[in-house]
């Protein structure tokens, strides 16, 4: 299913930040609840043939998951294209598609789409795209933990790179709920006393890190951006 994904990041670089926060969030709601903690690879890819690519997947995917597809397809602009694979374990293909005039790697409000994929390994995965037509654009990995407080999921994420970053993200089923869902967004954040990552910076971030993935993929080296 394809839903609205209103998502702010926030930049809090060490690991005694990204600690501090988490406390700051329990204090917050006691009932926060932890529902994950993984390991992911995500491999990004630009400048495919999108008919291609739906032909490619669709023995792999059910018929639900192609009709949301071809939606996305037809309606979306700004694409990102990604694989993951999380804990050696779960493969998914992602697409997303930005609702705001951002990207669609960075934006605030997004469509997305997430399809798992059986029986099938991420070099296969990533083959797929590339008999498509796409290309590597750039491969990541993290360590991210996650959360739900009320209706919203908080991850903590440990990025190859970035170093640590917090997503306060919601998912609305309308598009026309999203304005709210981020006003929702900004005002928790607030009560947490952190601040939203500017989205040139993060820009900024994102084309460095995709000039000099190989240097960062599967590391703990990291990078400062102003």
């Amino acid at each position: 299913m394809s839903l609205c994904e209103v998502e702010i990041k926030s930049f809090l670089g060490s690991k005694e930040r990204a600690a501090e926060v988490k406390n700051k969030l329990h204090a917050l709601d006691p009932n926060t609840k932890f529902v994950s903690r993984h390991k992911q690879l995500n491999h990004y890819f630009t400048d495919g043939d999108f008919e291609k690519l739906r032909e490619h997947l669709s023995p792999q995917s059910g018929e639900k998951d192609r009709k949301e597809l071809k939606l996305i397809i037809e309606n979306g602009s700004n694409f990102s294209v990604r694989t993951r694979l999380i804990d050696n374990a779960r493969l998914i293909f992602v697409i997303k598609a930005s609702l705001d005039g951002g990207t669609s790697h960075n934006t605030i409000s997004r469509k997305e789409l997430e399809v798992e994929l059986k029986n099938m390994t991420l070099e296969e995965l990533d083959q797929l795209l590339l008999d498509a037509d796409f290309k590597y654009q750039a491969k990541w990995s993290r360590e991210r933990e996650e959360y739900k407080s009320s209706n919203i999921t908080v991850c903590f994420d440990k990025n190859a790179g970035y170093g640590y970053i917090a997503e306060f993200e919601k998912l609305v089923d309308k598009e026309s709920f999203a304005p709210l869902a981020r006003k929702e967004l900004s005002q928790f954040m607030d009560k947490l006393g952190v601040l939203e990552l500017p989205q040139d910076r993060l820009e900024r971030m994102f084309a460095h890190y995709n000039e000099n993935w190989a240097k960062y993929y599967g590391t703990d080296n990291i990078f400062v951006i102003t």
